[in-house]
């Protein structure tokens, strides 16, 4: 994230796991949800988000239903983190789960619809915009912040036991 652009997509304040993941198609798989994510209220999202891009919202993103697909439809469609002043609490948990980085930052909604920013993790996470202002965001516990740069939580715990030089495949079993 650190050094690169971004573009920012721009929704308003609760916006909902069925939002993200309608009902309706959670009977398939990640790819079909992924191509409803937003629909009824961003048609064109699904098919023109890019590998990159960012969303901007208000208060309250993620609230609803403990659906783990409303973060991982996000993470389907290329979306590097949610830039927000507050999220749902399951939500909060399964985004950085399934590797999606998410920044509390109170003046999120200030951010331009189409616009291009930088995301500077640290101590204080900043997002600066084209314009020159620089957003703080709270804190990320490190361990969060890793997880997310490990594509969540089963990759983060693959790697480690990789490091470890346990086998990771279906077995489970130590190298001999």
């Amino acid at each position: 994230m650190n050094g690169s652009t971004h573009r920012v997509w721009k929704l308003g304040r609760d916006i909902d796991t069925d939002l993200l993941a309608p009902g309706y198609v959670m009977k398939h798989g990640i790819d079909v949800i992924a191509t409803h994510c937003l629909e009824s209220v961003r048609p064109e999202f699904a098919a023109s988000v890019r590998p990159g891009d960012v969303v901007a919202a208000g208060p309250g993103f993620g609230i609803g239903s403990s659906r783990e697909q409303a973060a991982a439809a996000l993470v389907r469609l290329g979306v590097a983190a949610v830039i927000a002043p507050s999220y749902g609490g399951l939500f909060f948990r399964n985004a950085f789960n399934v590797g999606l980085m998410l920044l509390t930052c109170p003046q999120a909604e200030s951010l331009d619809e189409a616009g291009q920013v930088d995301i500077r993790l640290g101590a204080t996470p900043r997002v600066a915009t084209g314009d020159g202002r620089v957003l703080e965001c709270e804190a990320i516990p490190d361990f969060l912040v890793d997880m997310a740069r490990s594509g969540g939580l089963l990759n983060q715990l693959r790697k480690r036991l990789a490091g470890d030089g346990l086998d990771t495949s279906s077995t489970g079993h130590r190298p001999s």
